[in-house]
């Protein structure tokens, strides 16, 4: 390995908060939880892509993280003076380690491992708070600086470049990003790795493996994201979903001591993921991202204990108990009781094209990623709920100007009072009321609209280039093939909707009636924006998450 080093800048704010000292009270207490190990210098801890991951803190000795590429390594930080520890996010997930752990200086070190580091996690609660605080402010600064063993290649008139990177944002795995638009030394790397310019997007893993235009699971697979879950043995629980109530009911479930596996079919944090700022969500007075919010509650639900599983093609066996869970890859999961958190997506409009410009114009969530495309530029959003006013708002501090469109006369009806105020009292938000666009235009993007006016019959044309469709809500509950009932839109009735005459006819099995949020189903729960009901709000899906844990505990008894 070549000497050849080079130091990666990391911002200094928050550095005591990143990188802490233990006080000696606190070594004392890990003390017991791990054991001693004498460190050499040159002696590799860790190698980047090792399944098995050990934590250290540091008694003495220096340990110095690095990024390894060819011959080339990346000095990530340094651990060096007592009460120092390693570890990040990923000591909760139990995914392939990121980086190399190299001793520089020898020494001893309390080693544990990831049960042991998850023990302390739940017992002590200051040594916690600590551990947790750095390892998610870690996670933080390689994001942002796109350090990790990832790298995309990609351009900005490419889909599912875009859905590569939302995807591992949303995943939270740092990667670097080179566009073809705009890098002028990608070429040589193109041709290092004999990629032709029909294989982008292409994700390169460690240096190495080489994946031409992935899918989103092929990408899991290759990240390891499910190499240390279980997929055999029988769960008090099984979440299908990973939006804001499935992860509400995994913190709740884990944390009183239920085995709880979690099924996310691509994206964790589900539609508030892509919301770029919930400033009505109790305790958050300046307001939250969705991402933010959903990656926390995320990085929580592991800290207790939960485990969050990628698949695709979920299908229920619901035959006979246990439950079983089966998924796209052939796994057949066994389960006591499940919960359905599967959500609702926005309805998409009838129009010509239109899944032609979905990522190349058309865009369903605004987060950072997809602002990145508004500077300076006209854009359009569509909807008059709050999720299309936060994102008026949010895309018009970079935009030219955002026209919102509206089929109804007036927001009031659908929209918080304080994101009415903010949109008549912002310039650069146009409100365009009884109105909707009629047709989409462009070549590999999207490059102009019509609109029409239903009451003047007028019809616009403008070139624009992004629009932001967030109108009306459609359940996630096609896969479930019949098995439940659903009202005339298609959610999922739940509890009381559950009428004694359809039980009778269904034959519900017990003698008790269906608890709140239990579908028709006995054990198996439906909870948040896809049931009949729910009140399509963060909070009210939360609780819902939440509460349904309670009728879990109750299920599991009988």
């Amino acid at each position: 390995m070549s000497n050849d080093l080079r130091r990666l800048p990391f911002t200094r704010s928050h550095v005591e908060r990143t990188f802490p000292k233990l006080t000696v009270k606190q070594v004392g207490r890990i003390r017991k939880h791990g054991h001693i190990r004498v460190i050499k210098a040159g002696e590799i801890l860790v190698e980047q892509g090792d399944n098995i991951v050990p934590f250290f803190v540091i008694e003495s000795g220096k340990i110095e993280v690095l990024r390894p590429s060819g011959k080339i390594e990346t000095l990530i930080t340094t651990f060096h003076g007592f009460g120092q520890f390693t570890g990040g996010v990923d000591m909760l997930s139990g995914r392939r380690a990121l980086f190399r752990a190299r001793v520089t200086k020898s020494g001893n070190v309390i080693e544990m491992d990831r049960q042991q580091v998850m023990a302390l996690l739940q017992s002590d609660p200051e040594i916690g708070e600590i551990l947790m605080r750095a390892f998610i402010l870690r996670s933080v600064e390689l994001r942002a600086a796109g350090v990790g063993d990832v790298v995309l290649i990609g351009s900005p008139n490419s889909a599912r470049t875009f859905q590569i990177k939302e995807f591992l944002t949303r995943n939270g795995h740092p990667y670097q990003y080179i566009d073809l638009e705009h890098d002028s030394e990608v070429q040589n790397l193109l041709d290092n790795f004999h990629i032709d310019i029909n294989d982008i997007p292409v994700l390169i893993y460690r240096g190495k493996l080489v994946l031409k235009n992935p899918n989103n699971q092929q990408v899991a697979d290759t990240l390891g994201f499910n190499e240390t879950i279980n997929q055999t043995s029988v769960r008090d629980l099984v979440i299908i979903g990973a939006g804001p109530s499935g992860l509400a009911a995994a913190v709740y479930g884990s944390s009183e001591g239920l085995d709880v596996l979690v099924l996310e079919a691509s994206l964790p944090g589900g539609q508030a993921g892509s919301s770029s700022k919930i400033e009505n969500y109790l305790g958050f007075p300046t307001g939250v991202s969705g991402l933010e919010l959903t990656n926390r509650a995320y990085t929580q639900a592991q800290k207790f204990g939960a485990e969050i599983l990628i698949t695709k093609g979920i299908r229920l066996a619901c035959d006979g108990k246990p439950y079983i869970v089966e998924s796209e890859s052939g796994a057949r999961i066994p389960t006591r009781t499940i919960i359905i958190a599967t959500g609702a997506k926005y309805r998409k409009p009838h129009l010509r094209n239109l899944e032609r410009f979905e990522g190349m114009g058309v865009y369903y969530g605004a987060s950072f990623l997809e602002s990145q495309f508004c500077k300076g530029k006209e854009i359009i959003v569509i909807g008059g709920g709050n999720a299309a006013g936060q994102t008026a708002v949010f895309l018009s501090e970079s935009a030219k100007h955002v026209h919102m469109l509206i089929r109804s006369a007036a927001l009031a009806e659908n929209m918080s009072r304080y994101l009415v105020r903010r949109i008549e009292d912002n310039s650069k938000i146009v409100l365009h009321t009884n109105t909707e666009i009629i047709t989409l235009e462009g070549d590999t993007h999207l490059e102009s609209v019509e609109w029409q006016n239903h009451i003047t019959n007028k019809i616009e044309k403008h070139r624009i280039r992004n629009v932001f469709v967030m109108a009306g809500a459609v359940p996630n509950t096609t896969w479930l093939d019949g098995r439940f009932a659903l009202d005339s839109k298609g959610f999922i009735k739940t509890g009381s909707d559950l009428l004694p005459e359809y039980l009778n006819t269904v034959g519900w099995p017990i003698a008790r009636q269906p608890y709140s949020f239990e579908t028709s189903l006995p054990g198996i729960f439906a909870v948040g924006d896809v049931r009949a009901g729910s009140i399509k709000r963060i909070a009210s899906v939360v609780g819902e998450g939440s509460v349904a844990i309670s009728f879990i505990h109750n299920v599991l008894k009988e």
